[in-house]
């Protein structure tokens, strides 16, 4: 069952994907077809920039949306790589524009979302003005954003690999985060006078 207002699209125009670790769903430069929604598992979206830098745009996990710019695109804009086993729906993206101009209810409710993605975005870009990379890390962990590799992580907020890891033990030996599993790292509480 995809999330509201997509439940109300037929079933014809979804098409089911099971992706092994390392699989792509789209290449960038592909003609776009569709939108996503990651059922299970968990999406890489990567842009190769001028230089040749692979940047991480969005990590796509159970419940997310990804490739929306697609609706309004003649070609994906980056590479979405599944990071993990992955069961993922594709919405045909013609079915898609043909709701948005005859239902109005559904218009509102793919526009609601889009809205509360860009407020995401906008968490993002406050966190990359953030100059101390163990504040920056801090701040990233406490919102959240922690939820794929250190590297997919350091890469969304960025930083190096290699400063993100230095942070995040900085952070651990200082009492401030707690390592909870490979890779894996919580905030610890803290007394009601601190604050983030």
């Amino acid at each position: 069952m995809l999330p509201s207002p997509f439940d109300a699209l037929d079933l014809n125009n979804l098409s089911h994907l099971r992706c092994a670790k390392g699989d792509h769903v789209f290449r960038q430069g592909d003609p776009t077809i569709g939108v996503y929604f990651v059922k299970s598992g968990n999406v890489c979206l990567t842009r190769v920039t001028e230089s040749g830098n692979a940047v991480t745009i969005h990590n796509a996990h159970a419940g997310d949306m990804f490739a929306e710019a697609s609706i309004y695109s003649g070609r994906y804009h980056c590479d979405a790589v599944c990071s993990a086993p992955s069961k993922v729906v594709r919405v045909s993206k013609q079915a898609v524009l043909e709701r948005l101009r005859e239902d109005a209810e559904f218009s509102e409710g793919i526009t609601k979302r889009l809205a509360m993605q860009v407020q995401d975005y906008r968490q993002l870009l406050a966190l990359h003005a953030v100059k101390s990379a163990n504040e920056r890390v801090l701040l990233a962990v406490a919102l959240g954003k922690l939820t794929g590799s250190i590297t997919q992580f350091a890469s969304q907020i960025g930083l190096t690999k290699e400063v993100c890891y230095r942070a995040l033990s900085d952070l651990n030996t200082q009492g401030i985060l707690t390592k909870t599993g490979r890779g894996k790292y919580s905030l610890l509480r803290r007394n009601a006078d601190d604050q983030i």
